[in-house]
């Protein structure tokens, strides 16, 4: 299976990337990590090391790149799971294109879907215990009297909210782009974890 998910901060991707992967026994490809990687080893040009450190964007034939690389190995010749990518339709195209040469395509993208404001909520109110690491909730998962609690700059209100809104116009038109292809799955991401992950898991059977 090749599959893409998409979500708005705070959707709960991750967290379902990882079940998911886990289950079909695919490797999970984010390209923010393999841009830390690649910076983290030397092999990213200077100038886009700076471009990243200013908040600019990587050029799309490097991403791609770095993608064609990790899905040229060993453990994704039954599959993969993009985290991140694609987030427009540029990008969309470039990965058909690169998965054509090898006669592939994608078998389905799942798209997560919250309530702006419970996005805002899931994330204001996390906070990390500073001695342990640990992230707790105040509504959901309250931490223990005694813990050290602070409150991570990307997680006020404003920052919260500026990185929804900065996703969603820069997805804006790639959801309507997969919906043309028939392989968009809009999930909905509100519930326990165990009750998404059976939705999600309920589209990928059906597009196997």
């Amino acid at each position: 299976m090749r599959l893409i998910f998409v979500g708005p901060p705070g959707a709960g991707k991750g967290t379902q990337a990882k079940i998911i992967c886990a289950k079909w026994k695919i490797p999970q490809i984010s390209t923010g990590d393999m841009l830390r990687e690649a910076k983290a080893s030397g092999k990213l040009p200077q100038e886009l090391v700076q471009k990243m450190a200013s908040g600019g964007l990587v050029p799309d034939e490097v991403v791609i790149d770095l993608i064609r690389q990790r899905t040229e190995q060993a453990d994704a010749q039954s599959g993969f799971l993009l985290d991140g990518f694609p987030r427009t339709v540029p990008q969309a195209e470039a990965l058909d294109k690169l998965l054509a040469t090898r006669a592939e395509k994608l078998n389905v993208v799942v798209a997560l879907q919250v309530a702006k404001d419970l996005l805002v909520e899931r994330a204001t109110l996390r906070r990390t215990d500073k001695r342990t690491g640990q992230i707790y909730h105040l509504k959901y998962k309250p931490p223990p009297p005694d813990a050290e609690l602070e409150h991570r700059a990307d997680d006020q209100e404003e920052v919260v909210r500026n990185r929804i809104e900065t996703y969603e116009k820069m997805t804006a038109d790639l959801l309507p782009f997969y919906e043309k292809t028939g392989l968009l799955r809009r999930i909905d991401g509100v519930g326990e974890v165990e009750e998404i992950t059976r939705r999600v898991m309920a589209a990928l059977e059906a597009a196997k």
